[in-house]
């Protein structure tokens, strides 16, 4: 059964990229198009949509964590391509685990312990963001956020970790 899904898989990327290298071979403005527009870093953003496909076909929901991974960073790589940007690298990092967050509710709503998964991800992606916006108002001059921002974003975040943690326990009533 398992031997099927991967001859299926190959079978289908074959059948594509087939297809389209035949289609840019018979339409060259197709190809032409795609060398003023596409750079470099579509590659990676295609791999992680390979990787997802790979998944959907063999049944694997867990693979929409690598493929949002990859895909990720390939977005990063294309809009530091784009805007010549690359000491973003410094505080863009902190985008991953939102990836991870994405392929994690993505997996989630493809049948994998969705409910647990819905969960974990959306906790990925919260604190990813609250460390992008850290990170990249202490080094790439975000002022998306002010002056009290950043001091108003890290009490709201220890309120949260307070009361996420008072109320866990508050719902445990063990006997001592």
């Amino acid at each position: 059964m398992r031997q099927n899904r991967s001859n299926l898989a190959l079978g289908i990327i074959l059948l594509v990229i087939g297809g389209w290298l035949l289609v840019t071979r018979q339409v060259p403005s197709i190809q032409e198009w795609l060398d003023a527009n596409f750079t470099w870093p579509m590659y990676t953003i295609g791999a992680g949509l390979v990787v997802l496909l790979i998944g959907l076909i063999t049944g694997a929901p867990g693979m929409a964590i690598p493929a949002s991974i990859i895909a990720g960073i390939g977005g990063i790589l294309y809009y530091q391509n784009s805007t010549d940007n690359f000491g973003s690298w410094s505080y863009m990092w902190t985008l991953i685990p939102g990836f991870v967050g994405v392929g994690t509710i993505l997996a989630g709503l493809l049948g994998e312990n969705t409910r647990r998964n819905l969960g974990h991800g959306l906790r990925l992606i919260v604190t990813s963001t609250v460390l992008f916006l850290i990170f990249a108002t202490f080094f790439g001059g975000l002022s998306i956020l002010g002056e009290y921002g950043l001091p108003i974003l890290l009490i709201l975040l220890g309120v949260y970790v307070l009361a996420s943690g008072f109320l866990r326990r508050g719902g445990n009533h063990e006997a001592r």
